[in-house]
């Protein structure tokens, strides 16, 4: 039998995320926004098994496999959100979320081929199932599907759709390849981020506008949104894959670290190298045991990695990288100032603290 995964049930709502909806303290435009926003995500989940059918029992198995799994569905909510800038939900608003969200998808299947991942969103990553090339292949069939659902929307979304396509692959590049001898280590890879993640997030905020009918001003201020916390989201990844995980993701402390993955704390760690003999004996233990290849679990080496992927945890580089996190979406926040004040505006707001704030 070809293995799918668990499908994961949502216990929380939009409004109880972001603190919408709740009976003593929302206003009653609160309250119809967050209904506006959780209505608009049955209907993309709905969507997005539709749009995962391709009349090919292999296809639809692998293809739903990361859908099945989870996931937080960031970029849906941020389209649903910014379309109540306009008039709201409608066929076209659902439609470029399900797009954007099968983009997405299709990244992560060919990430974790890049970066060599073991799990996924709780279990195990597509090409360790399946293996690299039906991974690749799924990935591929993804971005056919979300531009398949564009080409529908105009000539204005097709541009956006590609221009997004490129800098994901453009950040990708860019990571696999690493910085050039002139370039900053750490511009390198925050303008990695920029690409890889801010760009499909600011994406989702404008296709929410675009197909809503917001007024035009509105676009340059959350695709800075977006841009910026999407950056912002992923170095509190880096920081999070540091800490110790719940059993049910099957994840190690360090697990980007391991992998050889460049994250910030690392990247912090290297400069501080330079000049704090401490930082340069950490660092000097974190590469032995990393490009120490044929380590397996529990042997003296992994020990030796775990103890200091504890140590980097609790170093100041790793509460520079949430610093920078906030710095990012204390930005992000602040490009907003154009949107007129409203349940919209607060509840993007809470948006970037939800993304800083999170554990998981």
């Amino acid at each position: 039998m070809t293995p799918s995964a668990p499908i994961a049930r949502r216990s929380n709502t939009l409004s109880s995320s972001l603190g919408l909806g709740e009976k003593l303290f929302a206003s009653s435009d609160e309250r119809k926004l967050a209904k506006a926003i959780d209505s608009g995500l049955e209907a993309v989940e709905a969507g997005l098994l539709e749009q995962m059918s391709f009349t090919d029992d292999l296809a639809d198995v692998t293809s739903r496999y990361l859908l099945d799994a989870g996931g937080k569905r960031v970029r849906p909510v941020l389209t649903l959100l910014t379309a109540q800038l306009g008039t709201g939900n409608n066929a076209n608003v659902i439609n470029a979320a399900e797009a954007v969200e099968i983009t997405h998808l299709a990244s992560l299947y060919h990430d974790d081929v890049m970066d060599e991942a073991q799990m996924r969103r709780g279990v195990p990553s597509a090409q360790t199932v399946w293996g690299n090339s039906v991974a690749i292949l799924t990935g591929d069939l993804l971005f056919a599907r979300a531009s398949k659902l564009v080409a529908g929307m105009g000539e204005r979304a097709i541009l956006l759709q590609a221009e997004t396509f490129e800098r994901l692959c453009l950040g990708q590049l860019h990571e696999t390849i690493g910085p050039r001898p002139d370039e900053d280590p750490i511009a390198h890879y925050l303008q990695v981020l920029a690409d890889k993640t801010g760009s499909l997030i600011a994406t989702a905020a404008q296709v929410g506008l675009m197909f809503s009918s917001a007024p035009e001003e509105y676009i340059e201020p959350v695709v800075q949104f977006g841009e910026k916390i999407g950056v912002a989201f992923q170095l509190v990844d880096d920081v999070i894959d540091l800490a110790p995980q719940p059993d049910d993701t099957g994840k190690t402390p360090g697990t980007d670290l391991r992998a050889g993955v460049v994250t910030l704390p690392l990247l912090y760690l290297r400069q501080l190298a330079q000049s704090d003999d401490a930082a340069a004996a950490l660092l000097r233990r974190i590469d032995h045991d990393v490009n120490s290849a044929f380590y397996e679990p529990g042997d003296d080496d992994d020990a030796d990695l775990s103890a200091a992927i504890d140590e980097l945890r609790e170093h100041e580089v790793t509460r520079m990288t949430l610093a920078e996190a906030h710095r990012w979406a204390d930005e992000a926040v602040a490009a907003l100032a154009p949107l007129p004040d409203g349940t919209v505006k607060t509840a993007l707001t809470r948006f970037a603290a939800s993304i800083v704030e999170r554990s998981n």
